[in-house]
């Protein structure tokens, strides 16, 4: 018999509890049977795979209670569609979106902190946070422009360059690409609202 022949005995899908030797041997065989599908059939592959994970968090003691950094329980690898990010994944975007936000932000150095590939991460972020990666940036970079100008007077140039912008022409067009009002004006209206 095959690992597919099997498939119906995975814990959680009709079989609790296989004697160690009977689930290793069924894990081989689905991954070996994923390495021959992946490369004519990317979807059985990953159906393969889904199946062998399932198996290991099942098997594994605490089953259920503890996940990899990466896994999603949301995701369905036979729809090919992407569910959201993780919560630890969605703090860690954040957390190095505010670190980074005055230099160079590429997307597939975001995505390398949740683990995902860039294509993947780029459709699960626009699930969790509403927007692409890209937009969100510009967002998080006008807030800081905006939260820098309500707090001090330096120059807009300054804080272009302080939000990872290369100029105070480039902070102007964003800024008002976003707001509707360009820096200057936005800054006087709420320094004398303050």
């Amino acid at each position: 018999m095959d690992a597919q022949d099997h498939a119906g005995l995975v814990p959680g899908e009709g079989a609790h509890g296989l004697p160690p030797r009977f689930a290793t041997a069924l894990l081989a065989g689905l991954l070996e049977q994923a390495g021959r599908a992946l490369e004519h059939d990317p979807g059985a592959a990953r159906s393969l795979l889904a199946r062998a994970s399932t198996l290991l968090r099942q098997e594994a003691p605490g089953h259920g209670t503890a996940h990899a950094p990466g896994y999603n329980p949301g995701h369905n690898p036979e729809r090919g569609g992407a569910s959201g990010l993780s919560p630890w994944q969605e703090r860690r975007v954040r957390e190095h979106v505010a670190t980074h936000l005055g230099g160079t932000l590429r997307v597939d150095d975001i995505a390398a902190v949740t683990r995902l590939s860039g294509s993947y991460f780029k459709r699960a972020f626009k699930v969790s946070f509403g927007e692409t990666p890209h937009g969100y940036l510009r967002r998080m970079r006008i807030e800081r422009a905006k939260r820098m100008m309500l707090e001090g007077r330096e120059p807009l140039a300054q804080i272009a360059l302080a939000c990872g912008l290369a100029d105070q022409a480039h902070l102007s067009r964003l800024f008002r690409q976003i707001t509707g009002s360009s820096p200057s004006a936005w800054r006087r209206r709420h320094a004398s609202a303050a």
